[in-house]
């Protein structure tokens, strides 16, 4: 499940009502939260927060072995600017976020066209249409995203995508967007074509902790 940042401190504590007061331990991806009936709770720390929880290195306040739940909330809900990247063949939405707020973005489509049942020469005729109109759009694309994301990435904290994977991985592929590609979150946004509309509502997707639940093993 994904929870608002906002609300995260009340799911824990829903946690602790449900199954015990949980032990917390400290993980690669955030925090391990333990109830004493054996329930466990992975909370995995929003796109931007790892330099926030990480300590420095020989720091003498590194964080302790049962973890740092308050620390992982206030990070958690700590405003961040998140670059955005959406894409599918046919639209691209990029924008850049601070905090809950869509500071920028653009929206950007081009046709191209889907596959056809025809056979013999016209559907080689149309496959070579078609994928040349899906290279334009990738191009327009990666344009897009130079003029947009690229001049921001000195200021966000971590660049989050969502859509097709391979329409992404295509745009992030050219060289001039690797302080981009560098940045980008192990997250993956489910999101159809891309909109302003969906764009606004991936900021929100974005910011979310994304918590994994398994239940206490029956007893024998």
């Amino acid at each position: 499940m994904e929870v608002d940042p906002a609300r995260l401190g009340r799911w824990v504590e829903g946690f602790a009502e449900r199954h015990g007061q949980p032990a917390v331990t400290t993980e690669d991806y955030g925090l391990l939260l333990t109830g004493p009936d054996g329930a466990t709770a992975e909370l995995h720390a929003p796109p931007g927060a790892a330099d926030d929880l990480a300590a420095p290195p020989g720091a003498a306040d590194a964080l302790p072995a049962d973890g740092d739940l308050p620390g992982f909330l206030a990070a958690a809900v700590a405003p961040r600017r998140i670059g955005l990247l959406l894409a599918r063949k046919s639209a691209v939405a990029v924008g850049v976020a601070a905090g809950e707020d869509l500071v920028v973005s653009k929206v950007d489509s081009r046709y191209v066209q889907g596959r056809t049942a025809a056979g013999g020469w016209s559907q080689h005729r149309f496959a070579r249409r078609r994928d040349n109109q899906a290279k334009a759009a990738l191009g327009e694309a990666v344009e897009l995203a130079v003029r947009l994301l690229l001049p921001q990435a000195g200021t966000l904290d971590a660049v989050v995508t969502g859509g097709d994977r391979r329409t992404v991985d295509g745009i992030l592929a050219d060289r001039r967007l690797a302080p981009l590609a560098a940045l980008r979150a192990d997250r993956l946004l489910d999101v159809p074509e891309p909109r302003h509309a969906v764009l606004v509502a991936a900021v929100t997707a974005a910011r979310a902790v994304r918590v994994l639940v398994r239940d206490p093993a029956p007893a024998d």
